[in-house]
């Protein structure tokens, strides 16, 4: 939930599917840890360590190390006093605190925030977003990128992609390590081993598509945040359509680079055209959101 005292327009549409979604990766979590348990009787001592550890460096460690992967670069006010200007003028108008502001010397025009709460929150701008964007563009982007702070729900994500990062190790480990060798196939343990394996294919599906569907809609209600917190829904339209438009002239090296982080983008970097991962990303359409800052702008004009 948005702390009380920001002034970013709370969604409840978004709550509701963080709830839903927190709600439904703890039963599918609760299945899986069961059945492995049931499993492997003589090991959940290993078991309950693995989870447990993997579950800690999720929440604890993965914003800083999407943050290291990304390439972000802490810098002060004396480094680049234009990035922190548009930050405090953000945070004057949310009425929140001020996050760790960050560069990452990347050509990609983009921009992310990463951490659990807004103690640890960093909003990082790529040198390419930097050079290509005017002002008041920059400062939709970032408020933007401030929003999914206010909102949590940056934490939220990370907290519900654990399960499908825990059910592709399961996975992996299963098929390389081959738990049921060990194991008469008429022997109902040994039959639950076999089917370890498939449970966490199936769990993996199922966490993979309920993290998209809810990070689809947070870009959404980030959009929508930032342009009434702004009040100039068509700046940000406006870094939306040239940050797009910039992305095909990006070499593709530097695109499958940013590819695996494309959940904290402010826009999705694809290295075709045709790219398989349209099909499952993060965001919505640049359509769905130019639409939506479209009927915001007609909204406030009224």
């Amino acid at each position: 939930m948005p702390r009380a005292r920001s002034r970013y327009a709370p969604d409840r549409g978004l709550t509701g599917r963080m709830v839903t979604t927190m709600f439904l990766i703890g039963l599918l979590y609760v299945v899986f840890v069961g059945v492995l348990l049931a499993a492997l009787r003589g090991s959940w001592p290993i078991i309950l360590i693995i989870t447990g550890g993997l579950f800690i460096a999720q929440f604890w460690f993965s914003d800083r190390i999407a943050a290291y992967g990304m390439g972000a670069r802490e810098v002060t006010p004396e480094q680049a006093p234009e990035l922190h200007g548009t930050i405090d003028r953000i945070c004057a108008l949310a009425d929140m605190p001020k996050p760790k502001v960050a560069i990452a010397d990347s050509d990609v025009p983009n921009a992310f925030a990463t951490g659990r709460s807004e103690k640890t929150a960093l909003v990082c701008a790529t040198t390419g977003l930097l050079r290509r964007l005017e002002p008041e563009e920059l400062e939709g982007v970032l408020a933007h990128e401030m929003s999914h702070v206010a909102h949590r729900d940056v934490a939220v994500m990370t907290i519900a992609s654990f399960l499908g990062v825990l059910a592709g190790v399961i996975t992996r480990i299963a098929l390389w390590g081959g738990f049921a060798r060990s194991r008469p196939g008429n022997d109902p343990a040994g039959i639950l081993l076999l089917l370890i394996p498939l449970i966490s294919a199936v769990v993996y599906a199922i966490s993979f598509l309920l993290t998209r569907l809810l990070s689809r809609y947070r870009e959404l209600s980030a959009d929508r945040a930032a342009a009434l917190l702004t009040g100039r829904p068509s700046a940000l339209a406006s870094a939306l359509t040239k940050v797009s438009g910039q992305m095909a002239r990006i070499p593709t090296e530097d695109l499958r680079k940013a590819e695996p982080y494309n959940a904290f983008y402010f826009m999705p970097a694809f290295s075709a055209k045709e790219s398989m991962g349209r099909l499952f990303s993060s965001h919505p359409t640049l359509e769905q959101r130019l639409d939506q800052l479209s009927r915001i702008s007609t909204d406030l004009s009224r």
